[in-house]
């Protein structure tokens, strides 16, 4: 496992290493890796394919073949990642976070924050509310 690889399962890549995020995303995401990534989320494998819009058969594949992911998938797996960063710290514990991120979102138009996370729009959006709960700005 590279340094890269093993600050990002650790969660100490933050966007500050933005450049160690680039080739990371670059050289691809092995499997194993994106299951430690995996194991330390709150999300399923079912929910890692919506989120990445592969098939779980075509994510079993990755795994059987220990494939590295295309640098856009590794992009999409980083963000998340990145995300839950951000919002363990703004909420505190990853438990509170992730109450937030199942409910019911009034500031988001009624939606919830999880269910933006399949594209990187939804997840930038994410990102900006985040930044202004940290700043006590409510909705």
């Amino acid at each position: 496992m590279t340094v890269n690889e093993a600050a990002a399962v650790d969660g100490q890549l933050e966007e500050e290493n933005i450049y160690s995020i680039i080739q990371l995303v670059k050289e691809g995401i092995r499997f194993h890796v994106f299951k430690l990534i995996m194991e330390q989320s709150p999300y399923s494998i079912t929910e890692w394919s919506n989120f990445l819009h592969l098939s779980e058969r075509t994510m079993l594949r990755y795994k059987n073949e220990n494939k590295s992911f295309d640098p856009i998938y590794s992009e999409k797996i980083m963000e998340i990642s990145l995300l839950q960063n951000y919002g363990k710290k703004v909420f505190g514990s990853e438990e509170n976070f992730n109450v937030w991120l199942h409910s019911t979102n009034i500031a988001l138009g009624g939606i919830t924050p999880k269910d933006l996370l399949d594209n990187s729009f939804g997840i930038r959006l994410l990102k900006d509310e985040l930044t202004r709960i940290a700043h006590g700005i409510l909705a």
